[in-house]
């Protein structure tokens, strides 16, 4: 036979402990109570509309002495109801036979009034309900240590809705103060369907609600809609936008404009953006509403499609919210061709700031590439030119993985009529890679510095055989930097020297650098990496007359010195990061000019 103590049992709840745990763990801050507040005023004046279409739509919040209070028109409660739905945690009004207007509620979890009691030590209802003509107006008063009481209102309501009064807790009346609540309000609930308005006591309200949103109305003119817009946005965001993107998408159930930053921003720092739930505001901190490459934009929306979290201060990451997303990265995208298509100096004004986004856009959308190639900057050998330009000239075009590759071979490319485009900046690689999908005809190879040495005009067998002496010198001197000598002639013919290496080269200087400073070990190691492939080069432009003067020389550690000389100034040219075996062949060979400019030349075999 099962006791007494084996019997069900209802759960016992410990309202303090509630409140620290959403205060601590769900709400971000007790500033929701004011939403909470909002929300069950409108929610009621949304139910009442659904039984009666011309009942008054109104929630009013005024700053009393010890507190405030809240009044709305809306379908009130019964004394069974206030019973049910305001002792009972957990339990909803959205869940009652309402069903037709349910999809209106902003409330879905049912928390109600309790998230008040952050700031509340005593809660107060007054409500009258709309449903029975002659109901009875009731009063619910409930304190934070859980007790609650349900009476008769000593005051009964003229008409039917609910007033609900909260009495300030002394470590929380900064909450309640009367410039704190007004400035929350306006936060909270300037964009809600119905008349919400803000008094302090014996004054005059003043209406919050600021609607419908600048976006949606009407003006004069597009300029005079710019306008507006921009102030929204400073007033708003704290910015003036370089422009406007209109993101309505009725299919979606979104409502709302983008304001692109005025000034480059990282896509490693994401974008917040405000978002409204019915005309409530839900977040200001919203991170993944738009795509990740749509970083150069901030947005302010209004929907009634996605599902907020049960906090109701963030958007729940489901499938609805990834249609969104995709919907309003096409929203971006459309505005970005009908600049191109219409306003092409806007265009250029905003890829000057953000082309980087676009760039990381157009890496997966070959029509927006193309769209846009005639604009988008790249660094050529031949300068900042449009790429679609520049592919039209070069149908063959050389792409550098790195910067410094590309500042190596960029002048001699120019003059030599080779097309090279800087691979080493962001996106800027494959988007080149990309350009044969959108640009028939056009071949894109990674650049090879023999694709440089072989577009050189080679020097006469009879000159270079009767420099051999030089060369020879040149190469021994440059052969403990890892580097080979060649001789050609090329422009411009003010450039002396052109120094080219690749990543295996480059690998091997640093592996043989490595080994040098390294102990035993270490060394043996890095000398097991050792490769055989091609070493750096310095290529000595036979129609500078620098080289035919040094070459003409008859001191040979003269000619050592200048070689290095030129290796070095060719390193500074290309930009290359210099190693300390550089940098002590740079001071040796500045050092070792200047004794031969101040000493005998005679001597030096002048």
């Amino acid at each position: 036979m099962m006791t007494e103590s084996q019997g069900s049992r209802a759960f016992q709840v410990d309202l303090r402990g509630l409140v620290d745990l959403l205060s601590h763990h769900l709400y971000s801050s007790p500033r929701v109570y004011i939403r909470e507040l909002l929300q069950n005023g409108v929610d009621a004046v949304t139910a009442r509309r659904a039984i009666d279409a011309d009942a008054p739509g109104t929630v009013l919040i005024t700053a009393v002495s010890d507190g405030i209070r809240i009044d709305d028109s809306g379908i009130g409660l019964t004394e069974a109801e206030v019973h049910d739905l305001l002792a009972t945690i957990g339990r909803s009004s959205k869940r009652d036979g309402l069903a037709a207007a349910r999809q209106d509620f902003l409330g879905r979890f049912g928390i109600g009034l309790l998230a008040c009691f952050m700031v509340a030590a005593e809660i107060r209802v007054v409500s009258r309900s709309a449903r029975t003509p002659d109901a009875a107006t009731v009063e619910w008063r409930a304190s934070d240590d859980g007790s609650y009481t349900v009476t008769g209102a000593r005051t009964p309501r003229a008409e039917p809705g609910t007033t609900v009064f909260l009495k300030a807790r002394p470590d929380a009346a900064e909450w309640l103060a009367a410039d704190r609540v007004r400035e929350l309000a306006a936060d909270f609930g300037s964009l809600l369907p119905f008349d919400v308005g803000f008094a302090v006591e014996g004054a005059e309200p003043e209406p919050i609600t600021d609607r419908p949103p600048v976006w949606e109305r009407p003006h004069p003119s597009p300029t005079a809609r710019r306008i507006a817009l921009n102030a929204y946005c400073e007033r708003t965001l704290g910015f003036t936008p370089l422009d406007v993107v209109d993101l309505t998408v009725p299919v979606a159930g979104v409502r709302g404009v983008g304001f692109i930053h005025p000034h480059a921003t990282s896509p490693a720092q994401r974008t917040r953006n405000r978002v409204y739930l019915k005309g409530m505001l839900l977040t200001d901190r919203a991170e993944d509403l738009l795509p990740d490459w749509a970083f150069f934009m901030a947005c302010v929306v209004d929907t009634d499609s996605l599902r907020p979290t049960a906090s109701r201060e963030n958007l729940y990451d489901d499938e609805m919210l990834a249609t969104v997303r995709d919907a309003l990265g096409g929203r971006v995208r459309s505005w970005l061709t009908s600049l191109a298509a219409g306003d092409p100096a806007r265009l250029v004004e905003f890829l000057g700031v953000h082309h980087l986004g676009v760039k990381a856009l157009a890496r997966h959308d070959d029509a927006l590439l193309s769209l846009l190639l005639p604009w988008l900057p790249f660094e050529t050998s031949e300068g900042g030119v449009g790429l679609a330009e520049f592919a039209r000239r070069h149908p063959t075009l050389y792409v550098t993985r790195t910067v410094e590759e590309f500042r190596q071979v960029a002048p001699i490319a120019a003059a030599q009529g080779i097309g090279v485009v800087n691979g080493g900046y962001t996106y800027d690689g494959d988007l080149v890679a990309a350009l044969p999908r959108v640009m028939p005809g056009v071949t894109v190879s990674a650049l090879d510095p023999d694709v440089v040495t072989a577009s050189l005009d080679l020097v006469d067998p009879d000159v270079e055989l009767a420099m051999s002496g030089f060369l020879t010198i040149a190469r021994a001197r440059l052969d403990a930097a890892g580097v080979d000598v060649a001789l050609r002639a090329f422009h411009p013919v003010g450039l002396p020297a052109l120094f080219l290496d690749d990543r295996a080269a480059r690998f091997e200087r640093d592996r043989a650098e490595a080994a040098s400073d390294a102990d035993d070990l270490w060394s043996g190691i890095l000398g097991a990496l050792q490769q055989s492939g091609p070493r750096a080069r310095l290529v000595l432009n036979h129609r500078n007359p620098l080289v035919s003067r040094i070459a003409g020389l008859g001191n040979p550690d003269l000619i050592g010195t200048a070689v290095e000389s030129l290796y070095g100034q060719a390193l500074l040219m290309a930009q290359r990061p210099l190693r300390q075996a550089d940098l002590a062949l740079l001071n040796r060979s500045f050092l070792g000019l200047l004794e031969w400019v101040t000493g005998d030349h005679r001597e030096a075999g002048q």
